[in-house]
């Protein structure tokens, strides 16, 4: 059973953003969505991850409608099945790196993994505050505190926009190795075309549809 369905997804702000898209994500699929700056693919990433409904289309999540069981089910859904990587990170400024982390484990009722702090290179930043931190730090935080939940899916908005080259590749090495072993899906959007052609499948947002790449 896919992980998620997506089905005749429309939507418009001023103007058409896309119109009667479907796609599926598998267990251990990662996709990609790339294009242009306003052509709507953040906002299909929100509308996939229970932040925004679709004003047309439905989005089906492990067999169940997301949106068509209302509201308080949609948020339950984000709360313990999703992990969402945002282009801010939306951390707690007056925690350390590590009561962030920590605070996610807890509310998901997940131990905390050590060894993924190493992987990420954030082990000596732990007892930092955040606002001590270096953007591309606080944006490894982030993901740590997204993986600490195990979530079923991953959205990720631009999730190496702040690392430089060699630690983005480590930390999708991260991501990527997290979907295969637990049998998860990974749905990014990035302008990083290298990053795009990593992951299983990869289509560019155009002309209000999804053009495979």
């Amino acid at each position: 059973m896919a992980l998620l369905e997506a089905k005749h997804l429309s939507h418009a702000f001023d103007y058409p953003l896309f119109n009667d898209l479907s796609f599926t994500l598998e267990p251990a699929q990662s996709m990609a969505i790339v294009g242009v700056s306003g052509c709507g693919k953040s906002t299909l990433l929100h509308i996939c991850s229970t932040l925004l409904p679709p004003q047309k289309g439905e989005v089906v999540f492990e067999g169940a409608s997301l949106y068509g069981a209302g509201a308080a089910n949609a948020l339950h859904v984000r709360r313990e099945k999703l992990g969402i990587i945002f282009q801010s990170h939306y951390l707690f400024k007056g925690f350390t790196a590590k009561e962030n982390i920590e605070l996610s484990a807890l509310l998901c009722r997940t131990p905390l993994d050590e060894s993924l702090m190493e992987r990420l290179g954030i082990s000596h930043v732990l007892g930092q505050k955040i606002g001590e931190l270096s953007g591309g730090q606080q944006q490894r935080v982030s993901i740590a505190r997204v993986l600490s939940k195990k979530p079923r899916i991953i959205f990720a908005d631009e999730p190496t926009g702040n690392l430089d080259q060699h630690t983005a590749r480590e930390v999708m090495d991260v991501l990527f190795e997290y979907v295969h072993t637990q049998q998860a899906a990974l749905m990014l959007v990035t302008h990083d075309v290298a990053l795009a052609k990593r992951c299983d499948c990869a289509y560019a947002l155009e002309d209000l549809t999804l053009v495979a790449q």
